[in-house]
């Protein structure tokens, strides 16, 4: 078929009875990329006949669902500023890599996603263990400045994100499962399979989270060097191999992250710069709760969700991400420590 517009229609006559199909789809074909028609199969609700109620009973439920996608992938980046004092700009691109592993082990080894998305997770821990060991243990032991490490996260950003760009595809390549999700009405709330399982796992992950910063030693550990460092060192804590275990846990966090996020809002697909588009909202949501603690990281990145989400019901959704940007700065000039932050951590 050669590029073009074409116009695609179901003939009523072959369908089952009872069933019917909506209005003929007008596409516009691409040479090189897959080509994807959907038609609807019986009655279609229109944004004119769903209440504002239910609508934002809907937006609520969406936000919460990303909201809760951000704080996967930005916990770890709360932890690794909690531990080292690192304002990490390549987090992004760890949530990008661990996508990107995902797709190759989902597509070409024709793994299913989600044992595929567990393997990406150890890739992701992987990729967090040498990154600290190659750049940023030697910086720690050279004393290098804060700014400076700040400067040099920048560059390993841009570095990694045209790397991907380069090996990976500058278009956006879909997943081998969980394409074409229908909606599933639940009274006012309406979610497809994936976004509900999406929702689930963030959940049970960030409730592991918890669980492992209060109930185990080494989140004990990491809860004490984030509180201060040189005190805990003094109390026998190894805080070298906590910055070790943080790193880790921060790649494998930002590896679910990016595969959830690629699920939930990219239809099933996995883009070269997804991770530095969710980086500004990360970065929102663990200003608002406090920057380098777990807990405030989870709060602000749910608050942050919501808040794009439902600013859709008065602008342009294209615009929604603007919305993070707002929150980065009104809590800036109001309250930078965040809401669970402390004076100290900031000043």
């Amino acid at each position: 078929m050669a590029p073009g517009t074409y116009t695609f229609e179901i003939v009523a006559d072959t369908l089952p009875d009872g069933v019917s199909v909506q209005a003929a789809v007008e596409r516009e074909v691409v040479a090189g990329r897959a080509n994807t028609v959907i038609f609807s199969f019986g009655e279609v609700r229109t944004a004119s006949n769903v209440s504002f109620g239910e609508k934002l009973i809907r937006t609520t439920v969406d936000g919460l669902r990303f909201g809760l996608v951000i704080a996967i992938a930005g916990v770890g980046l709360s932890l690794i500023y909690g531990t080292t004092g690192l304002t990490n700009f390549a987090h992004g691109e760890m949530v990008t890599l661990g996508a990107v592993a995902a797709w190759v082990i989902n597509t070409s080894f024709g793994v299913p996603l989600i044992p595929a998305t567990i393997l990406a997770i150890f890739v992701g821990i992987g990729i967090g263990l040498l990154t600290n060991g190659i750049v940023w243990k030697p910086l720690r032991k050279r004393k290098t400045g804060l700014i400076a490490q700040l400067v040099v996260s920048i560059g390993l950003a841009i570095s990694l994100r045209y790397l991907i760009l380069i090996f990976f595809s500058d278009r956006a390549e879909p997943f081998d499962d969980y394409q074409g999700q229908v909606e599933k009405n639940w009274g006012p709330i309406a979610l497809t399979d994936a976004n509900a399982i999406v929702m689930i796992v963030s959940l049970v992950v960030l409730v592991g989270v918890a669980l492992l910063l209060q109930k185990t030693r080494i989140g004990k550990a990491m809860r004490a060097v984030s509180d201060n460092r040189d005190l805990a060192a003094s109390s026998g804590i190894n805080v070298e191999r906590v910055i070790m275990f943080v790193w880790g846990l921060g790649g494998g966090l930002a590896a679910l992250g990016g595969v959830l996020f690629g699920i939930s809002e990219l239809g099933g697909r996995v883009q070269w710069e997804m991770g530095f588009k969710l980086l500004l909202l990360m970065f929102a949501g663990i200003t608002l709760g406090g920057l380098g603690t777990a807990y405030g990281a989870l709060l602000g990145c749910v608050i942050v969700g919501l808040l794009v989400q439902l600013s859709t019901l008065i602008i342009n959704p294209d615009l929604k991400y603007i919305g993070g940007l707002l929150v980065l700065i009104v809590i800036l000039v109001v309250r930078p420590q965040g809401i669970l932050g402390s004076r100290q951590r900031i000043g």
